[in-house]
């Protein structure tokens, strides 16, 4: 099996949602930017109001001042006293060159202010920058100011909309009020003065709106770029797809980026690999082998086999395939697969490939028997025929291939005995059994002890085909204690010579005298987690014997009580 790269199709391909409209990074770019706009008007507006509201007092206090100023004139306060006392009021010719109009106007204009104008008690004007309406009653009412208060107000005279002041004018003689002055600043000047304060806000404003589009554009790059241009509908129907294929395949699936940590991980693969909580840690974290980490290191371009591994007594087969979307790589894939199972039941299957061998082969040696006893019928030779069936009850059926099998009651063991026997007389090597085997009960875990069994009559077969000597076999001893089964494997090789006992059980070891792929390392495992445990007696020597093995694997033989029972 070959690992490729693999490119991220459209999620939902078999779906695909129609776009409709501006795309989802689109509308988000436009209301990010409505927002800035909005947030940046109504920022101006109420800036701009509240300055608005401050040059009008700031106005409002100037023109205060000035009519306070003109109120204590000395001119002033004698010429309305004089009339007051008198009751007469000057006409219009008298008030044009009048001490009052003339003080009025010059003060208007050192100050650059709309209007001074002063009234009497009864609100004839007595001063204004028209002329001809001097004499008249004045057109906002003075009667704040007649009592004795001070105002600031925005009203429209004669001359406009005004920011003005008035205050009154208290006789140089008594406590009375003899008139009022009225003092305004057209709101033209307010405007101008919000004018040139609200420009800067203005800039202000355009440098955050430009700052803010520009922000909002990027992000919408990152946007785009994070979920690599897929719109919101895409993306749940990815989160959908994911949740399908994660759990919904017998293989366990790992998702790794490329920072070498995992980002996802389904039950099936925890359950394989024993991981607990694996979501953010690397694979060297994680424990895996060294093997299944050069998977990710391998190049691109690189056929990447399917590594073994053992992990928890479980044959596994790993891959790994990066993944890419575009030009862009996203990380890779790690696939894990569980061949115990397969193993198992290819164990099995050649233990009943053997007795269906073995069952044609009796059937045939007993046809040959009865055309034989028919023959001599025929010929009238009733004697040899009855001395011919005598001896073949003697002899018994066809001889099964592996000695000293009948001290086995366990059929599976037979069976499976009886199938390695006729595959390693193919190869030259007999399997036989022990003069000290004895077996009384069954076995109750066939597929543990068939794994180990078979994975060390295997070894051994192998082992006997390589030596140099002529007499080639390999040797099974099978004991029971209770419900433990104890297991020694006996071969005619070349021995292991001075081989680390421990490095015949380190996974995936390959050495000419033992430990071939993964079988003493998953026999070690599963008699470990059975509570028992796989280990060389002897290394046996160069001209032979060869190696001796021996396994113990507790609790599955079913007692004498338990099948008396069954």
């Amino acid at each position: 099996m070959h690992a490729t790269d693999t490119v991220v199709p459209v999620p939902g391909s078999r779906r695909v949602p129609l776009r409709r409209g501006l795309a989802f990074s689109t509308r988000m770019l436009a209301l990010q930017l409505a927002v800035v706009v909005i947030v940046v008007v109504l920022t101006a507006g109420v800036y701009g109001w509240l300055s608005y509201q401050r040059l009008v007092a700031e106005i409002g206090s100037k023109a205060l001042a000035v009519a306070q100023s003109v109120a204590v004139e000395d001119t002033v306060r004698s010429s309305l006293d004089a009339a007051a006392e008198s009751g007469n009021a000057p006409s219009n010719a008298e008030l044009r060159t009048g001490p009052v109009q003339r003080v009025a106007e010059a003060l208007r204009e050192r100050t650059d202010s709309l209007f001074v104008v002063v009234t009497d008690r009864y609100g004839k004007r007595w001063s204004h920058p028209t002329a001809a309406l001097l004499g008249e009653t004045v057109s906002t009412s003075p009667e704040e100011a007649l009592a004795g208060r001070e105002v600031m107000l925005l009203e429209t005279g004669t001359l406009g909309p005004s920011v003005r002041a008035k205050v009154p004018v208290w006789s140089a003689h008594s406590d009375a009020v003899v008139g009022e002055v009225s003092v305004g600043f057209s709101t033209d000047d307010v405007g101008e003065a919000l004018a040139t304060a609200v420009g800067p806000i203005l800039g202000i404003a355009a440098l955050a709106l430009v700052t803010g589009g520009t922000g909002t554009a990027l992000l919408g790059r990152r946007l785009r770029s994070d979920t690599l241009g897929l719109e919101p509908a895409e993306i749940g129907e990815l989160v959908q797809d994911q949740a399908v294929v994660l759990h919904g395949v017998s293989e366990g699936v790992i998702g790794v980026g490329e920072d070498a940590r995992v980002t996802i991980c389904n039950e099936r693969a925890r359950r394989l690999l024993g991981l607990t909580e694996p979501a953010g840690r690397t694979l060297a974290e994680l424990g895996l082998p060294p093997r299944v980490l050069a998977l990710l290191d391998a190049p691109d371009d690189a056929a990447r086999p399917g590594e073994q591994v053992v992990v928890a007594g479980s044959v596994l087969i790993v891959t790994a395939k990066r993944v890419t979307r575009g030009q862009r790589r996203l990380g890779w894939v790690v696939v894990v697969r569980d061949r115990t199972d397969v193993e198992a039941l290819s164990r099995q299957l050649d233990a009943v490939g053997a007795l269906s061998t073995a069952l044609r082969a009796q059937r045939h040696e007993f046809a040959n028997r009865l055309h034989a006893v028919s023959g001599l019928l025929r010929i009238g030779r009733h004697d040899d025929a009855a001395g011919y069936l005598e001896e073949a009850l003697e002899a018994g059926p066809l001889k099964y291939p592996v000695d000293f099998a009948g001290r086995l009651e366990d059929p599976f063991l037979q069976a499976f005995l009886g199938a390695k026997a006729m595959r390693s007389a193919e190869m030259g090597v007999p399997l036989r059994l022990g003069a000290a085997t004895l077996l009384d009960g069954r076995v109750r875990d066939p597929q543990n002890v068939t794994t180990v069994l078979g994975n060390l009559v295997d070894n051994a077969v192998a082992a006997a085909v390589r030596g140099l000597g002529r007499d080639r076999w390999a040797e099974v001893e099978i004991l029971e204690d209770g419900t433990t089964l104890y297991l020694t494997v006996h071969d005619s090789g070349d021995g292991l010579g001075t081989a680390d006992p421990e490095q015949l059980f380190a996974e995936g070891y390959s050495a000419t005298g033992r430990g071939e792929g993964f079988g003493l390392s998953l026999s070690r495992q599963i008699a470990r987690s059975l509570g028992g445990d796989v280990w060389l007696v002897s290394t046996g020597a160069p001209g032979g014997p060869g190696a001796v093995f021996c396994a113990r694997l507790p609790g599955v033989l079913e007692t004498h009580a338990g099948i008396a029972d069954e």
